[in-house]
């Protein structure tokens, strides 16, 4: 049997299979996006794909924590509309 790894959630703090979680990257470049791939270069964090961690990493700017940078309200739409299948 194959080892999944695991990665916690930067909002709810709880530790799940890491295909189960949605990846965020800050490339070297400094640009933040979903990689869906889980595989792109730059720096990670993991969000549950629940629409309250999602909003409540939204509303606390846990990506700005994260990635000690200031993320736009536009970054964090676009990571809902590519990489988010918000479930409840």
């Amino acid at each position: 049997m194959k080892h999944i790894p695991t990665r916690t959630c930067i909002v709810c703090r709880t530790p799940k299979d890491k295909p189960e979680l949605l990846r965020i990257v800050r490339s070297p470049e400094g640009k933040i996006f979903a990689d869906t791939t889980g595989k792109a270069a730059g720096r990670g964090c993991y969000v549950c794909a629940a629409e309250a961690c999602f909003n409540k990493m939204v509303d606390k700017k846990f990506l700005a924590r994260a990635f000690k940078q200031d993320v736009p309200r536009e970054v964090y739409e676009a990571i809902k509309e590519k990489g988010f299948g918000i479930k409840q």
